[in-house]
């Protein structure tokens, strides 16, 4: 979706029992003795409650660990992409190795489905993307948007992508969910220097796909194969209906 483009082990132990060692009842008249038989449900009874507990273990272990791994491999992409002015400066090979850091925080991915999740309303400034178009790479430096922002709210199903100086350019767009992470986008309305409103054409559609997502951190990936990195910055910011 881009400004300028319409478009889970558990481990059971074995229990031996050992015959030869079982309490034996007083000798008979007939002097046969019997086994006294063996406790089985209290032995059922104590494999079960260690077996839960084993489960509940391994879970949170799981989880606790999947949350240390994100966290580890968010800090290892942004220190990736922190000379590469928002991707503008990033060659091939800076570009591959952001894919291979990405894939593994969209392995680590807390949220399964973002479009439900609280956390993902609000404005979201973007610090890395391959789309060229949006670092407006043709340009010379100067004429540039410095900063770019996305804006969503999943509750009125609105999107705004916005620039910042020298242009201020916006466009705001509808948002219909295809699935739980992703939204196909209807653009509605450009805003030329963020005040001359200008109709988009019915064309101007694309879509988005929400491939992790956090309270600090969003990674979306564009119908055009473009990767969007963008991090909070205002929770509360509501897009104009």
């Amino acid at each position: 979706m881009a400004l300028s483009t319409p478009s889970t082990t558990i481990t059971t132990t074995t229990t031996h029992h050992h015959l030869s060692q079982l309490p034996h009842t007083p000798s008979s008249p007939s002097g046969i003795t019997f086994p006294a038989k063996p406790s089985t449900i209290s032995h059922h009874l104590s494999l079960t409650h260690s077996t839960k507990w084993r489960t509940h273990v391994s879970f949170f272990s799981g989880l606790l660990n999947k949350t240390k791994d994100a966290s580890s491999i968010k800090q290892e992409l942004l220190d990736a992409i922190a000379p590469l002015d928002r991707g503008a400066e990033a060659s091939p090979d800076d570009q591959q190795a952001i894919e291979q850091i990405v894939r593994k925080l969209e392995a680590a991915n807390p949220t399964k489905e973002p479009l439900k999740a609280p956390f993902l309303d609000g404005k979201w400034e973007l610090i890395y993307t391959t789309s060229q178009s949006i670092l407006q790479t043709k340009r010379p430096k100067f004429l540039r948007s410095r900063v770019n922002y996305q804006a969503i709210n999943v509750d009125t199903l609105r999107a705004q992508n916005m620039e910042s100086f020298p242009t201020f350019n916006q466009v705001t767009a509808d948002l219909t969910p295809v699935n739980s992470r992703k939204v196909a986008v209807k653009f509605d309305y450009f805003k030329i220097l963020g005040l001359i409103p200008v109709k988009a054409p019915d064309t101007a559609r694309g879509s988005l796909e929400i491939t992790y997502l956090d309270e600090e951190l969003r990674v979306s990936r564009g119908d055009k194969g473009n990767l969007f990195i963008l991090r909070m910055i205002d929770p509360s910011y509501r897009v104009p209906v």
